[in-house]
């Protein structure tokens, strides 16, 4: 008999899942593909402060994952595009929902921080 996913149990697999979609990274690269296909280069350049090896590894972790697909076109010097899939298109609006919650409430939580200098309210 199979259990019911229960993101509070730490023996459920859906834990994994939420770690991968809370990921900040994971976040603007599916907000950055939900625009369309998009190559290497272009992805390192719109997400600001991915290093090579992050963009890397999470654009791997996203392909074993099922939420993007990478395409190799066999040209000289290779092409290689990146897009959601079915799945990965599925988060588009959770993800673009939380990523203009964090644009909208920035300076809020700006000046929240700013008045909690110490911990304290200090």
């Amino acid at each position: 008999m199979r259990h019911k996913p229960n993101v509070f149990s730490e023996q459920c697999g859906s834990q994994q899942v939420l770690g991968l979609i809370a990921n900040k990274w994971t976040t603007l690269v599916i907000y950055a593909l939900a625009q369309g296909t998009r190559r290497y280069s272009e992805l390192q350049r719109e997400i600001g402060g991915v290093s090579q090896k992050m963009l890397t590894q999470t654009l791997r972790n996203l392909e074993r994952d099922g939420l993007v697909q990478r395409r190799l076109y066999p040209v000289v010097p290779p092409k290689v595009e990146y897009s959601l899939t079915p799945l990965g298109r599925t988060l588009i609006d959770p993800l673009r929902a939380i990523c203009r919650w964090a644009e909208q409430h920035l300076h809020k939580l700006q000046a929240a921080r700013a008045s909690h200098v110490d911990g304290r309210g200090r």
